[in-house]
């Protein structure tokens, strides 16, 4: 007998379907463009991330909404980070992942 699947293909992510995973990741900053000051943690040797608030979600980010307060001074790994490019489908399944799974 012979079992054949069928590939499901992946949602499509759109700004309607975001999750906003990557505004779970690390962030550093390594360009000026005009983070404000409120949203850039330090680490010990100085380097500038952005700050991410105790439910792990980056400070910048608007909880209603899920979208980016400081968009056009985003820094530029945010701008890097392309909606629906392989490595958002990997951060948006590692979320799905850890939220099913009981801790």
């Amino acid at each position: 007998m012979t079992v054949f699947f069928k590939d499901k293909p992946e949602p499509e992510v759109t700004c309607s379907t975001c999750q906003a995973c990557c505004c779970r990741l690390e962030v550093m900053i390594i360009t000026d463009t005009g983070v404000p000051e409120r949203h850039i943690a330090y680490d010990e040797w100085g380097g500038e991330t952005m700050r991410r608030l105790e439910d792990g979600w980056c400070s910048a980010l608007d909880r209603q909404t899920f979208m980016c307060t400081i968009y056009e001074n985003r820094p530029w790994i945010c701008r890097e980070f392309e909606m629906g490019s392989y490595e958002c489908l990997v951060e948006r399944k590692e979320l799905d992942e850890n939220l099913q799974t009981p801790e």
